[in-house]
């Protein structure tokens, strides 16, 4: 090797030592003013100062017939917390309105605990299986984003979540991670990063659930855009966890897939208004289409988007009409009604 090429290479690395200096100059910067940011975070949203009202209870015991056993499973968006009232946490929305579209009686347990990630299920799935439930609402993944645990292990603790419920006859409906990005106190670039993360790991719940033999809901960014159009009215006192309201919201779009779940048989055949696709390409359009519920059919996966809120939908390449009135959320205080509640309710 003549001194030239010694030159040239010792010229060479110098510049491929000053450029890698560069990228982990900014890369360090950047993790920098991400760490911060998750810290300016923590510090705006509150500690929880109690726990949410439980809400069990059998509701529209006026029916006759078995009770149909609900178990409420996840982490603080299923356990209700920043409402006041047990009839406005989701699980006593849920159960009041299976009980009037199916006029028979609800026996409610909520065993989601606030603050729970993803690797605490299989406690909460051995509280429910002793209840023996004929459902399960699962709404978990916003603290596994919020904590960066794991991805793989996350979906993996879901998965045998649904597979052990499914084993004990249990139905399952799972409400994947919602965007974490929509929340107020998370700025960009966090919540850019966030949002990415939320999604990824919506799709791998997406392709577990299904696998084990559940349903899923994809929750997304469905309900950003009336959040941020009235943060107020939507969001509780802490800007994190939902109002009443936006609880309500929440409700009526898994309502439409639990009540499928109860009243249909899992073999029925896809309808025109429904997508086939297999289950990794189903995965990623549900995230990309919130309130798209994904169930298998064989060897596929089925996509099916319910109406809701009155709105028109584009059901996977066809129009569908306007949802009826009474399933419409009205302006009014009584938004729950989306779901069937009723001030006689308590």
């Amino acid at each position: 090797m003549s001194a030239t090429d010694r030159r040239r290479i010792k010229q060479a690395g110098q510049i491929l030592g000053g450029v890698t200096g560069a990228v982990a100059g900014v890369t360090a910067l950047s993790a920098g003013l991400l760490l911060r940011q998750a810290a300016d975070a923590r510090r705006v949203i509150p500690l929880a100062e109690a726990p949410p009202p439980r809400g069990d209870g059998l509701y529209g015991g006026k029916f006759g017939g078995r009770p149909i056993t609900m178990v409420v499973l996840g982490d603080s968006s299923a356990a209700g917390y920043g409402v006041h009232r047990p009839r406005e946490t989701p699980g006593a929305l849920l159960a009041t309105g299976v009980s009037r579209r199916l006029r028979r009686p609800v026996r409610l347990r909520r065993l989601a605990v606030v603050g729970s990630m993803s690797a605490g299920l299989p406690y909460q799935v051995d509280a429910a299986l002793e209840h023996d439930p004929d459902v399960a609402i699962i709404l978990i993944g916003g603290n596994d984003v919020t904590h960066v645990s794991d991805r793989a292990a996350a979906v993996r603790h879901l998965g045998e979540a649904v597979r052990r419920l499914r084993a004990a006859g249990c139905k399952v409906v799972v409400g994947t991670c919602p965007d974490i990005g929509a929340i107020q106190p998370i700025k960009p670039p966090l919540r850019w990063l966030a949002r990415k993360w939320s999604r990824d790991l919506a799709a791998a719940q997406t392709v577990a659930v299904v696998e084990a033999g559940g349903r899923t809901v994809s929750i997304g960014n469905l309900l950003g855009p009336m959040f941020e159009a009235d943060p107020v009215r939507m969001f509780s006192s802490d800007h994190f966890h939902p109002s009443a309201e936006g609880y309500a919201r929440a409700a009526a779009v898994v309502m439409p897939t639990l009540m499928a779940v109860l009243s249909e048989d899992d073999r029925a055949v896809p309808s025109a208004a429904e997508g086939v696709r297999n289950l990794e390409e189903a995965a990623q359009e549900a995230v990309h289409a919130p309130g798209t519920e994904v169930r298998a059919a064989g060897r596929w996966a089925v996509l099916r988007r319910h109406p809701w809120f009155g709105e028109t939908r584009s059901w996977f390449g066809h129009r569908t009409a306007p949802a009826p009135a009474p399933e419409a959320v009205p302006s009014g205080p009584p938004a729950s009604s989306a779901v069937g509640w009723t001030p006689e309710d308590h």
